[in-house]
């Protein structure tokens, strides 16, 4: 069988329908219709019916909806008003000030919200009007919240490492686990970034205003307990062993109620919301799930990902050549693709051939968050880059430009992640006791 032309059919088809306005999933069950009609020789209907039930009774996806819906919660409280007010105090002694703020706080909120458009725009809706009143320039404030907005991808819990970890059959625990490290490494990056901006435009930042007492930054760092709180409840529940991901999600959901009742923001309304906010994603995305498990059924049908695999054995790859491409194919796709399309999308055809090359499957799901976090800050479809323009007004090209600086960091830190694999696989590694 020529797989030529079963890769030229089966894409001009994907692109003609995405092209068409076509929803995601129902593009990808599309596409896996005509491959398994044209090329598979198997019964496509069976294959659909047996394929929607293996998809969706999976204990470990029950995380999914409950990590969606702590975000959703606590979206609705005053948790980025308070963090603010809990970080600003305590940025003002670093180069850049409360520019450090965005980074800090979108790290934080990222580790209980799982989502990175969730998280600009939370951390956003605060510290964009505050910056701007205090005269800090508009574009280094857009910029460094759309990249630092995509730690909400990596920080665990995040609702990307669940489904690659469904997808490619890898411990979602060990994958939270895995991305700390990385995380703080993008956090380091992104902070000195703003260090060394703010040394060579003093004079574009605003005068220093009054300092703070000590006790006083005390006093008001007491406003990040309740977020410092779930962290650990979540985060060290699963690195100490003592719940699965899908446990510490519940976790989550518990400590995201009482955090919203404390703070007063917990209502009949904002509840209702929350709930129907987190059902209409989870049920996005589990549509997604089911339209690319069929796909992968159908590429296994035609043959394509074990012909791949066998044509890198041939040509003997190198694993830092695959991965460039790979890198370069997921960029291009980010220009069209939302990152859990993009991982669900490429998910089949690609992971017999990364497995092929030698790479590990945990570092390579950690690797390839890292490059869709590039693809939330491309435009013409970077979520981030949408969030912002909401948040700002500003046009969309203007928001682009801003946050082309990150982009380049966040290639910085995949590169770092190739050169040195052990920020990924370290913690695991010790997790496991090996």
């Amino acid at each position: 069988m020529d797989y030529t032309i079963i890769t030229i059919t089966l894409l001009l088809a994907l692109f003609v329908l995405l092209g068409g306005g076509v929803w995601v999933a129902l593009s990808l069950l599309g596409v896996g219709i005509i491959g398994m009609e044209l090329f598979g020789g198997a019964p496509a209907g069976s294959i659909l019916a047996s394929i929607s039930w293996a998809s969706s009774a999976s204990w470990t996806l029950t995380a999914l909806p409950l990590f969606i819906w702590m975000g959703e919660i606590l979206y609705r409280t005053r948790l980025s008003e308070d963090m603010f007010n809990g970080l600003a105090p305590w940025m003002r002694g670093l180069p850049g000030r409360l520019l450090h703020v965005n980074v800090f706080g979108c790290g934080l909120f990222a580790a209980v919200s799982g989502s990175s458009a969730a998280t600009a725009a939370t951390i956003g809706r605060i510290s964009l009007p505050e910056l701007k009143s205090r005269g800090y320039p508009e574009s280094i404030a857009m910029g460094s919240l759309a990249g630092a907005g995509t730690l909400g991808l990596l920080i665990p819990p995040s609702i990307m490492m669940i489904v690659y970890g469904v997808a490619a059959q890898v411990s979602i625990s060990r994958l939270f686990i895995a991305g700390i490290l990385p995380g703080l490494l993008l956090l380091a990056i992104f902070s000195g970034y703003l260090m060394l901006w703010s040394a060579c435009n003093r004079s574009k930042l605003p005068e220093e205003g009054e300092r703070l007492p000590f006790m006083e930054k005390l006093r008001r760092a007491k406003l990040l307990i309740p977020v410092l709180g779930l962290i650990v409840a979540v985060i060290g529940s699963i690195y100490g062993g003592i719940a699965t991901a899908t446990e510490a999600a519940a976790v989550g959901v518990v400590g995201a109620l009482l955090i919203a009742l404390l703070s007063g923001s917990l209502t009949r309304e904002t509840f209702m919301a929350s709930l129907m906010g987190a059902v209409c994603t989870s049920c996005m995305i589990f549509f997604i799930l089911l339209g690319a498990a069929y796909l992968t059924s159908a590429m296994s049908f035609t043959g394509l990902p074990a012909a791949l695999a066998d044509w890198i054995i041939a040509k003997q790859l190198s694993p830092y050549l695959l991965l460039l491409a790979l890198t370069l194919f997921f960029i291009a796709l980010g220009c069209f693709l939302d990152g859990i399309s993009i991982i669900l999308l490429t998910t089949a055809v690609i992971l017999p051939a990364v497995q092929a090359a030698g790479i590990d499957l945990l570092w390579f799901g950690i690797f390839v968050i890292l490059v869709v976090e590039m693809a939330q800050i491309t435009p013409p479809v970077g979520f981030n880059l949408f969030v912002i323009q909401n948040l700002t007004g500003r046009n969309l090209g203007a928001v682009a430009r801003a946050s082309f600086p990150f982009f380049l960091l966040l290639v910085l830190a995949a590169i770092l992640i190739t050169l040195f694999p052990q920020i990924v696989l370290a913690l695991p590694q010790a997790m496991r006791g090996t």
